[in-house]
C-alpha cells in the first residue's frame, strides 16, 4: 500500500505525531499515504519536518492533557523557527473546534475526524499562503478509500472495520465527535487486508469503536463472522485478532467463527466497564452480572484455551463500597486473562458528568489500585500455569543487552498485554513465527526458549 507514484515530488517534509487509540493510528497512516501519493516527503521526527500533523485524542482527561501538551511542544518548534506549519487533526480538533483556534494560535489548520482525507489539499493551501484553515465535514460522513503508509510494526497492522458508535453509554462522548456507527464495506476491507498481507503483515487486528455489530447498518444484520471467514482466506495472513467486542453483542455465531476459523486467534477483548448490574445500568450498558457469567461460560466451554481481556472503569458516579467489593469478588471468580482499568473521567456533555454522587479522586484511585492488585495475582497464577507448554510466538525484536528476543503468543495483543522474552541459539527475524517453550513466568510477562521444530 506504499507503492504510490506521485505526479509531483516536493522537497518538503511532513511528520506525524499520532496520539490515542489504534483507530487514530489507522487514520494517521492514511494521511501519510495520501501525502506520499501527493508527492510529499516524510520525516521521522518533528524537528526534521517542515510541517507537523498532530493527530489528537480526547477520550478521557489524561488523553486530552497529552494532546494539549504535545501541541504546545510542537508549537515551540514554530517559535524557534524550525517548523513552518502545525496542523491539528483528530478527536480533540473535532470536539473543541469552537475553542481550539483561540487556545492554539500557533496552529495553521484544523481538520475534524472525517476531514483527514483532505490533508494533502490543506497542506497545498498552507504552502500557497492561506492560514487558519478549518475542515470539518459531517461527522457521519463515510470517508473514501485512501492509500496507506504503514508506520506500525510491519508485520502487525490494524484494520478499522467501522467508524462511530450508536451505543448510549452515559460516560462516553465519542458519538458526538465520531458520529453514528458506519461499517466499511466488506469488499473494501478484504482488499485492504490483501494489500497489507502483500506488504508482509502477518497479524491483522480488527478494530472499531465496537466490532461486534459490524455490518448491521449496511447489510441489515451482523456480518463480523462472515468478514472473519473472508479474511481467513488470505493466504499470507497468520493471525486475525478481535478487539472491542461489546459483550452484549457476542452471539453463538461469532463464538463459532472464533472457534473454527484457523487464523482467528483464540483471544477476545470485550470491554465490560463493570460487573455489577446496578452500576452497568447507570452506565447505560445492557449487560447484567448474570449475563456476564453466562457469556464467559459459553466462551470457555466452546473455546477452552481462549484468552479473555476486558477493561473496567473504577469509581463511576454513585458506585458504592459494596459494589466495588462485589466487583472484586466477581473478578476473583471469573479470572480474566488480561485486564485494564481506568479511573472514571468526568467528560463534559455526557449524562454521567451531571450525575450526583461523584466520587473523590482518591476513592477512584483506590478502587483502581485494588482492582489491579487483584489482577496481578490472577495474571501470575495464569502465567505460571503456562510453564512447560509450547506456543507459536510472533517475534517482534531483539534486546542486545539481555541477549533475548521479544515475542508474543496469541494470548497477547500488542502494547496492552504481556510479552515473551525468548532465548534462542540462532538469529531470528522480526515478524517470523517460531515455536517457544515457556520456562518462566512473572505477573505479566513470560520467559521462553526456542523449540526447534522436529
Amino acid at each position: 500500500m506504499t507503492d504510490v507514484n506521485p505526479t509531483t515530488a516536493y522537497d518538503f517534509k511532513v511528520a506525524l505525531v499520532s496520539l490515542g487509540c489504534d483507530k487514530n493510528t489507522v487514520d494517521g497512516e492514511e494521511m501519510l499515504g495520501i501525502l506520499t501519493a501527493h508527492g510529499y516527503q516524510l520525516a521521522e521526527l518533528p524537528e526534521d519536518a517542515d510541517a507537523v500533523i498532530v493527530n489528537t485524542c480526547c477520550f478521557i482527561g489524561d488523553a486530552l492533557e497529552e494532546s494539549i501538551s504535545t501541541l504546545f511542544e510542537i508549537a515551540q518548534l514554530k517559535k524557534e523557527g524550525t517548523l513552518q506549519y502545525l496542523i491539528v487533526t483528530g478527536c480533540m480538533s473535532e470536539r473543541y473546534k469552537e475553542q481550539i483556534s483561540t487556545e492554539i494560535p500557533e496552529a495553521d489548520a484544523f481538520l475534524g475526524t472525517t476531514g483527514f482525507t483532505e490533508i494533502a489539499t490543506v497542506l497545498d493551501r498552507l504552502r500557497a499562503g492561506e492560514r487558519g484553515i478549518a475542515v470539518f465535514p459531517d461527522v457521519n460522513r463515510v470517508t473514501e478509500e485512501s492509500p496507506r503508509r504503514i508506520t506500525n510494526r510491519p508485520y502487525t497492522e490494524y484494520l478499522k472495520i467501522a467508524e462511530g458508535c450508536d451505543k448510549k453509554c452515559t460516560y462516553c462522548a465519542i458519538p458526538r465527535f465520531r458520529g453514528a456507527y458506519r461499517s466499511i464495506p466488506m469488499n473494501r476491507l478484504v482488499k485492504t487486508a490483501r494489500e497489507l498481507a502483500a506488504e508482509g503483515v502477518k497479524e491483522l487486528i480488527l478494530v472499531a469503536q465496537e466490532t461486534t455489530v459490524y455490518g448491521r447498518d449496511i447489510y441489515g444484520e451482523k456480518k463480523l463472522p462472515e468478514l472473519l471467514r473472508r479474511l481467513g482466506e488470505i493466504e499470507d495472513l497468520e493471525w486475525i485478532r478481535l478487539l472491542y467486542c461489546y459483550p452484549e453483542e457476542i452471539n453463538d455465531e461469532l463464538i463459532e467463527a472464533i472457534a473454527t476459523e484457523p487464523k482467528v486467534v483464540h483471544y477476545i477483548d470485550m470491554p465490560l466497564q463493570h460487573t455489577e448490574t446496578r452500576v452497568l445500568q447507570r452506565m447505560g450498558r445492557i449487560l447484567t452480572k448474570e449475563g456476564l457469567f453466562r457469556l464467559v461460560a459459553r466462551l470457555r466451554t466452546r473455546i477452552p484455551d481462549i484468552a479473555l481481556r476486558t477493561t473496567l472503569i473504577a469509581g463511576f458516579p454513585g458506585e458504592t463500597e459494596e459494589e466495588h467489593q462485589a466487583l472484586l469478588e466477581t473478578l476473583d471468580t471469573l479470572e480474566f486473562d488480561r485486564l485494564g482499568v481506568f479511573t472514571y473521567s468526568k467528560e463534559e456533555g455526557t449524562i454521567a458528568a451531571d450525575m450526583p454522587d461523584q466520587l473523590p479522586q482518591e476513592t477512584k484511585e483506590r478502587y483502581r489500585d485494588e482492582i489491579m492488585e487483584l489482577q496481578q495475582e490472577i495474571s501470575l497464577d495464569k502465567n505460571e500455569s503456562l510453564v512447560g507448554k509450547k506456543f507459536q510466538v510472533l517475534v517482534e525484536g531483539y534486546l542486545p543487552e539481555e541477549d533475548v528476543y521479544v515475542a508474543r503468543t496469541y494470548r497477547d495483543a500488542p502494547d496492552v498485554d504481556g510479552m515473551v522474552f525468548l532465548s534462542a541459539d540462532r538469529e531470528l527475524m522480526s515478524g517470523s513465527m517460531v515455536t517457544a517453550r515457556i520456562v518462566g513466568a512473572a505477573e505479566y510477562d513470560l520467559t521462553a526458549e526456542l523449540e526447534e521444530d522436529e
